[in-house]
This record gives C-alpha cells, structure tokens and sequence, in this order.
C-alpha cells in the first residue's frame, strides 16, 4: 500500500507583526508568541488545512480540520485583540470557507488542484463552447432529435410521446455521464498513486483530468438542456 504523501510545506516565509519573528506561510499562529498571522499571499488549500495535495479526501476528516480550524479562527475570540489580529482573524476565517467549500466538493477540488500545479483550468478556451470530439456523435443525434420534439411539440403533438422521446434521448447521455464519472474516479486515484512519479507523469494524469473535467461539465450542460424540453412539454 502507497503511503500517503508528506503535505508539502512551503519555503515562504511570513513576518508576525507582533513580535517580528518569521514563520511558515502555512502556519496560522506565531511559534514564538502564538499570535494569529495575517494570511500573506496564499493559493493552497491542502495545504492550508494541513493535508497533502491529493484528490481521495476523508470527508469526515476534512470536516473536522474545518470546525477546528474556524474555532481558532473565529473573531469572537479576537473581539479586545488589537485591529491587525482582529483583521487577521476575519481574513483566516473567509479564506477557510473558500477553501472547505472547494475540497469539499470532488470537481471543485480537481479544478483547484489543476490550478495548484498551474494547468489551465477545466473550461473552454477563450470563453467560447466546443463540443469535445469524444460527444461529437452523442451531441449530433441529441440536436436532431430535438429539433424534432420541438416541431412535434409546436405542432400539437402528444405529450406522453414527447416525454417519452425526450427520457430516450437522455439515455445515452446519462450514460456517458456515469461513463466519465467512473473515469475521473480512476483518473483520481492513479494520481493519489503517484505522489512519489516523476513529475511528468503526474501532469499526464492531470491533463487527462482536465479533458475528463470537460466533458463532464459538457455533458451536463446537456442534461439541462433536455430538462428544459421536458419543462415545456408540461
């Protein structure tokens, strides 16, 4: 069994601005007097948390970094410290939700580590909608399916049948839905796998997340769109 890579630490340095000390960026609190540390320039929610850039997370202990870490963050107990504390403290607390909200979430935490490891993100280039070549066909049959469920529907066509027709056209992609959801799950575990790989194998493993991320998003994008035939037909 793999053992679970060490969370990296960074080099990174930040000044207390009560005793003047250096510590850690990923520190929360001074070590030398124990003070909470404004937050600097981070990017990391691993390490944030204290856990290692990995995409399997214990949902439960992640949920019990969160309430810890928001208790020693919370601004009641910061309520007499002085105004850096108090803004350090507020800050921290903004910042832990961000970050619980994004790993909690498996996609989230994907698109975060895409950005972590400085890959582009899971979304179409220049804002613009391709369809990826893998749903070529899938997106095709989709299209002209519907055109004509909406011609049917416009011409009075029988509602049992348009529902009918339009839960067939889901089908296939429900299908490949549940088809790349297995795939990032591998994906997902081949790069927990790997934490000791060349470097060149692990953005492999990422690149071929991302287009998995892709299609996915497409994919729902889909979905809703036949959602929203089936709203019309009543």
């Amino acid at each position: 069994m793999t053992p679970d890579p060490i969370p990296l630490r960074s080099t990174s340095t930040l000044e207390c601005r009560n005793c003047g000390a250096g510590a850690p960026v990923d520190e929360h609190f001074c070590p030398q007097c124990n003070r909470i540390l404004a937050l600097g320039r981070y990017g990391d929610f691993f390490t944030f948390f204290g856990l290692p850039r990995r995409l399997g997370l214990d949902p439960q202990d992640l949920e019990r970094r969160f309430r810890d870490l928001s208790r020693k963050f919370h601004p009641d107990y910061f309520y007499n410290a002085p105004p850096a504390e108090r803004l350090a403290s507020l800050e921290r607390s903004s910042y832990l939700n961000d970050a619980y909200r994004t790993l909690r979430n498996p996609a989230a935490r994907i698109e975060h580590l895409l950005a972590v490891e400085g890959l582009p993100p899971a979304a179409s280039d220049g804002g613009s909608v391709k369809v990826p070549p893998t749903l070529l066909e899938e997106v095709f049959a989709l299209n002209e399916e519907l055109d004509e469920i909406r011609e049917l529907r416009e011409s009075g066509g029988d509602e049992a049948q348009l529902r009918a027709r339009l839960e067939q056209a889901r089908a296939p992609i429900a299908r490949k839905r549940e088809e790349h959801e297995r795939r990032i799950g591998e994906l997902s575990d081949r790069y927990d796998s790997q934490a000791g790989s060349p470097a060149a194998e692990r953005k492999t493993t990422l690149e071929a997340l991302r287009e998995q991320l892709l299609e996915q998003k497409y994919i729902a994008n889909l979905i809703a769109t036949i959602e929203r035939e089936v709203a019309t037909v009543g």
